[in-house]
């Protein structure tokens, strides 16, 4: 186990890139089971959570080469089918979210897979129901194996079909556009989730020959094709990560520059942090974060506090919501965040409090935020990170509180910031990283 000692109280200045985006990179590389010619992908970002995947990739039998620190071919043309059943491969699978991709190109390309409840964020439930209706779908028979805690999943031939999601998921529909691309006949997929992750994963599949239509929109038309041939896929800008340096530069920041960040994938990210006063500029394809003062947290229309809440694409990420209600405790005013999808998430506010925040956690799914208008630091503390983005969020406020603080259990951190200590303290921060 690591932790982060953080001194905070020093401002960030200068410029900074985001990584490859996380759960872009997840989807891609799994899509590279669908066929056995080689598939480049640049700009993948060198975290945890790509790194698990890459390795468990490998030990199916996909060929994985290394030409740069960001920069692989896949090629799965000598894939180990019998290793997919086993309780190795079953184990492994439990502790990464990401294995989950696999499902849908393993069913699409070889018509089966076994694949255990995957790990991740202890955020509260993440069901997998939309996953496996949309297989049922398609043809497929699954079985849960109750002494094991895997899915057993079987088609001889998947088929086309009309489908209306009961959610719009992101890890469902790509797994269900993975699976369909290889199935006979016209797939339609409403609701579907239309993320630019879920666009870049449609491009990269028409790129190999798949037949896709309506990308960018929630009602998606696959005409499945026979066979899918290599490609070359460059991985979109972290939208999650150039979020968290904007918090971190409106909180800590002298005058940051946010480098590359393709501005059209970012959605309203940039406007729900203007909602909170944080003033952002555009200069090309970077974002412009000035020295903040102070910054107010605007009202609605007709004078009514400012809720921000989560909403698929393209509404707010719920990915989010930890780096915002940070930002607001130094603001000046007040908002109510609604996070509806993780029952879980909030509940690193407690933190929050004990560092002098002013937060009321209303329910597991709500919290109104009093600014303290930087009148009044936060205190540094000692924290743990319950995953990926409370950990940021812990760290931000670490960053700006007065004193020095640690926070444990960062692999959380680490599953999906790439170096961040070395390219925060590039900027002028002091964070160490301990073994415990």
């Amino acid at each position: 186990m690591e932790s982060f000692i953080i001194e905070g109280g020093h401002p960030l200045k200068g410029t900074i890139t985001p990584q490859g985006a996380k759960n872009e990179a997840l989807q891609v590389i799994c899509t590279t089971i669908l066929t056995d010619e080689p598939v480049r992908i640049t700009n993948v970002p060198d975290i945890l959570d790509v790194n698990n995947l890459i390795k468990l990739l490998q030990e199916i039998g996909v060929k994985v080469t290394k030409h740069s620190r960001h920069d692989y071919t896949f090629q799965s043309d000598e894939l180990k089918l019998d290793y997919l059943d086993s309780l190795e491969f079953v184990k492994k699978c439990s502790s990464l979210r990401g294995s989950v991709l696999m499902i849908g190109p393993l069913l699409g390309r070889c018509g089966k897979a076994t694949i255990a409840q995957p790990g991740g964020d202890k955020i509260g439930r993440r069901r997998l129901d939309t996953h496996f209706l949309g297989f049922k779908y398609l043809g497929a028979n699954f079985v849960h194996d109750d002494e094991r805690n895997v899915y057993q999943i079987q088609a001889k031939k998947l088929k086309g079909c009309y489908m209306l999601l009961d959610e719009a998921s992101v890890t469902g529909t790509a797994n269900i556009i993975m699976a369909s691309v290889l199935a006979k006949g016209t797939t339609t997929i409403y609701n579907a989730a239309c993320e630019p992750y879920i666009q870049q994963l449609c491009h990269l599949l028409n790129a190999m020959g798949a037949q896709i239509s309506g990308i960018a929109s929630n009602l998606l038309t696959i005409v499945g094709v026979d066979k899918l041939h290599g490609a070359e896929h460059r991985i979109l800008p972290d939208m999650i990560e150039v979020g968290s340096f904007i918090g971190m530069a409106a909180m800590c920041g002298e005058g940051v520059r946010i480098k590359n960040v393709s501005v059209k994938d970012l959605g309203i990210i940039p406007d729900a942090f203007r909602r909170l006063g944080v003033k952002i500029k555009i200069e090309d394809d970077d974002l412009v974060i000035p020295e903040q003062k102070h910054y107010v947290i605007d009202s609605f229309i007709d004078g009514t506090i400012m809720t921000l809440a989560d909403a698929p694409w393209p509404g707010l990420t719920p990915d989010l919501l930890s780096v915002l209600l940070v930002v607001a405790t130094q603001a000046r005013g007040s908002v109510l965040f609604h996070q509806k999808m993780f029952e879980s998430r909030l509940f690193f506010v407690d933190k929050l409090i004990d560092m002098g925040a002013q937060i009321i956690l209303c329910d597991p799914h709500r919290a109104v935020v009093v600014g303290h208008d930087h009148k009044m630091k936060l205190r540094a503390g000692r924290m743990t990170s319950p995953d990926i983005r409370a950990g940021i969020a812990l760290l931000i406020a670490a960053m700006s509180a007065n004193g020095t603080s640690r926070i444990a259990n960062i692999a959380q951190i680490d599953r999906g910031y790439e170096d961040i200590e070395h390219r925060l303290n590039a900027l002028g921060a002091k964070i160490t990283r301990v073994c415990d």
